[in-house]
């Protein structure tokens, strides 16, 4: 007597066994593009920590840096504990982010290898004479803004929304009063008519 199954497949239906292959294969193709764009980004970053060899082996070997590629989901070529560089979206940016209490802050962000590697350099100088600094005994901590990292101004369209705002909460705790006043008046009528008096 012929397998219900093979039957099944005889007629031009689908196993359920070739179905679990099929679903398998579409996973592992998956799979393979993303450890591929892993690469990829790791590839990348090792270009660049080409790029930056020659600051890393000036740096002194107590100074706290740690020069690393991490592997994982997401890798990173790390500066130090605080900040690293990592691929943006597009797998193409370079960005060179550092954590502070306030978030993430990026430093630096470009196609191009070498503006983010100045920034590296920059930043590694900064930590090098600040911490020297603190061994001398000026623990005043060295404060160079980076480019990426000043403030920018407010732009006119953001005036004009700060504008906006302010004359709305004005329009709003204006209505506010006159219906107060409103209510009050009413109020008054029949709590006079009461015997109520103030």
């Amino acid at each position: 007597m012929p397998d219900p199954a093979e039957q099944l497949n005889a007629n031009g239906n689908l196993r359920l066994a070739d179905a679990i292959r099929e679903v398998k294969n579409a996973a592992a193709d998956r799979e393979d593009v993303v450890v591929e764009l892993r690469e990829a980004q790791k590839m990348r970053l090792e270009l660049l920590a080409a790029e930056l060899a020659p600051i890393f082996t000036d740096v002194p070997a107590d100074a706290g840096f740690d020069f690393a590629i991490s592997s994982g989901t997401q890798p990173r070529l790390w500066i130090d504990a605080v900040s690293h560089v990592t691929m943006g979206r597009d797998r193409r940016t370079y960005r060179f982010l550092r954590d502070t209490r306030l978030g993430r802050v990026v430093l630096a962000e470009s196609h191009d290898i070498k503006p983010v590697a100045d920034q590296v350099t920059r930043y590694i100088a900064e930590r090098v004479v600040e911490r020297q600094r603190m061994i001398d005994g000026d623990v005043e901590p060295v404060l160079v803004a980076t480019p990426a990292a000043k403030q920018p101004e407010p732009t006119p369209k953001q005036q004009s929304r700060w504008r906006s705002f302010l004359g709305g909460l004005m329009l709003v705790l204006v209505g506010a009063a006159v219906g107060l006043v409103a209510t009050a008046a009413l109020l008054w009528d029949k709590l006079a008519a009461l015997g109520f008096s103030f």
